[in-house]
Parts: C-alpha cells; sequence; structure tokens
C-alpha cells in the first residue's frame, strides 16, 4: 500500500546489543514499512549520549543528543517501537529515553512543553523473545507509559517468540505467520497516522 505523500516513520528498539533479537526484528519492521511506502527513519539508541536522567544533570543543562532526540521524534507522527523484555518489563535504555525526551526545557519557547514529542504520535509496539510469551509483558507495561504521554497505541502488536530461532542468516524471519503479524502492525500504524493527518 503506498500514497503520495508518505508517511514519516520512526523505528527503534529498546536494546543497543550488536546481537539484539529486538533491534533484528525493528529492521524487519522498518523494511516492511518502507514496502508499504512510508518513509522511515530507523534510530539506535545506542547512536546517541544519554547520561541516567536526575534532575541535578538537567539543572546543569539538557544534554544536546536530548535536543536531537526530541526533534527526531516530534517530526514523525508514526512510530514502531520493538522492546525487549528484562524481569518482566521495558529496558532501562528506553525508560531512560523517554524520561528525557519528555523533558520540558526551561526557557525554550520551541521545548518549553515536554509533551510535545509524544502527543498524538501512532505508535505501533513489537518485542522479540528466546521465552514463549516473546516479550508480550514488556508491551503490557511500555502502552500505559506511552498512552499517559498522549500517544496513540495501536490495538495491533506482534511478540516474537523463541526469538533466537526465528530469523535465518539474513536476518529476515523465517515464518510467513511471523512476517505477516510484522505487516499487520505496520499497516495498522501507517492506516491511523494517515487518518489523523487528514
Amino acid at each position: 500500500m503506498t500514497t503520495a505523500t508518505p508517511i514519516p516513520l520512526l523505528v527503534f528498539a529498546g536494546s543497543s546489543r550488536a546481537q539484539s533479537w529486538n533491534r533484528k526484528l525493528a529492521r524487519v519492521a522498518a523494511d516492511a514499512a518502507r514496502a508499504a511506502g512510508a518513509q522511515v527513519t530507523h534510530l539506535e539508541l545506542g547512536d546517541f549520549d544519554l547520561p541516567l536522567y536526575n534532575g541535578d544533570l538537567e539543572a546543569r543543562g539538557i544534554p544536546r543528543d536530548v535536543i536531537r532526540l526530541k526533534e527526531i521524534f516530534h517530526t514523525h507522527p508514526a512510530w514502531l517501537v520493538v522492546s525487549p523484555e528484562y524481569n518482566g518489563s521495558y529496558t532501562g535504555l528506553l525508560k531512560n529515553t523517554i524520561d528525557w525526551v519528555s523533558r520540558p526545557v526551561k526557557d525554550d519557547p520551541l521545548w518549553a512543553n515536554g509533551g510535545k514529542p509524544f502527543a498524538g504520535k501512532v505508535v505501533g509496539m513489537l518485542s522479540a523473545s528466546p521465552g514463549a510469551l516473546g516479550g508480550l509483558r514488556s508491551l503490557s507495561h511500555l502502552a500505559p507509559l506511552l498512552m499517559n504521554l498522549q500517544c496513540w497505541v495501536s490495538p495491533k502488536q506482534f511478540a516474537l517468540s523463541k526469538a533466537g530461532e526465528a530469523f535465518d542468516a539474513d536476518g529476515q524471519l523465517i515464518a510467513e505467520a511471523a512476517r505477516t503479524s510484522v505487516q499487520g502492525v505496520v499497516d495498522q500504524v501507517l492506516n491511523a497516522a494517515r487518518r489523523f493527518a487528514d
């Protein structure tokens, strides 16, 4: 499905591990979105220098990479977030990123509202795990966090179980059912983003 005006779509995983299954799944999702006509930005959170959030650091000045992330998040009306599951929830990397990006920047008219990069975004969620649930518990925790930030979370989501056996040597999903599920999330996010843009 393509349109004359491609939807800008942001894709990122909540992991920076080199062989992360969630990063692999993010690449698969990004490819599926490009094939569906989206204008995809595939972000690697590990490329940004974000210290662990605390108010004392914030008082000394917002890190430059926080502003970069605010700009990127804000300019994409649709997102795909691929969340690993750590101890039944999302990762510290993902939470720290959201915490920083959602902070208001004092005396900055553009970023004085901390919710600006999040409000109204259409977000699809995916996860991958070697376990039988595929990281589903991380998504159940992530959805309320995103909704609290006024994102619209796609009802359709996908948790890839047995992720260690799910990809071929080229990083593609082996099972047709898994590819179809990823495509379903992608399509719902893009369709919703188009409707919201009308």
